[in-house]
């Protein structure tokens, strides 16, 4: 019988490991903030947070399936799939409209709530400092610098901070400090008056002082 309890559910409990509850989502949210803070985006990893959290890889992947969904998770953006972005804008149609496909595939996800989610979380973001600290290292591993990088064209990191400063200057007026017209034009008149300007930046010939 000592053999039968020292291998029970209770004594597992003592050795450190959550069962895949429902109890466990959250405390793998909690260590996922924080490997993030500590470590960075890419210096995190499933494995790292699970241990954080005192759970089995296999738990923080049945919740969060990976680290990118994982990230988004902790930082309020379940429902955003940075792949699905990738793909809309970069499949259907040349690289010559690429920018364009860019600009309404990222306005298209946030138009799905009419911009509630960046009123609620880019606020709760920008005012903690390692979160703020991760987005520009998440947006270049997961959405922006794969797009660039497929391009092969010079000074890809470059581009991609360019982007990233019109995609949000997008965000913050259309949804956080909404600015008329640009707030209440359709998505497809947003991609095609910014889409070029995108483009440029993707592909174009960038001037060097």
């Amino acid at each position: 019988m000592t053999g039968d309890l020292a291998d029970g559910p209770e004594a597992a409990a003592r050795r450190g490991r959550r069962p895949a509850g429902a109890g466990t989502r959250e405390p793998v949210l909690a260590a996922a903030r924080e490997e993030f803070r500590e470590r960075g985006y890419e210096g995190a990893s499933v494995r790292s947070v699970a241990r954080r959290a005192g759970v089995d890889p296999g738990t923080v992947r049945h919740w969060f399936g990976d680290k990118t969904h994982l990230f988004t998770a902790s930082v309020g953006l379940a429902d955003v799939d940075p792949a699905a972005i990738m793909r809309a804008a970069t499949e259907g149609g040349p690289v010559e409209t690429l920018g364009v496909r860019l600009v309404r595939s990222v306005v298209d996800v946030w138009d799905a709530d009419y911009g509630e989610t960046v009123r609620l979380v880019v606020p709760a973001v920008m005012s903690d400092p390692g979160l703020r600290a991760l987005l520009p290292q998440f947006l270049g591993a997961e959405l922006l610098g794969p797009i660039v990088r497929r391009l092969d064209v010079d000074d890809a990191r470059l581009r991609t901070g360019l982007v990233a400063s019109q995609m949000v200057g997008v965000l913050m007026t259309r949804y956080l400090v909404p600015l008329e017209p640009l707030a209440s034009l359709p998505a497809d008149r947003v991609a095609a008056l910014v889409g070029p300007t995108v483009q440029r930046y993707l592909t174009g010939e960038l001037v060097h002082g």
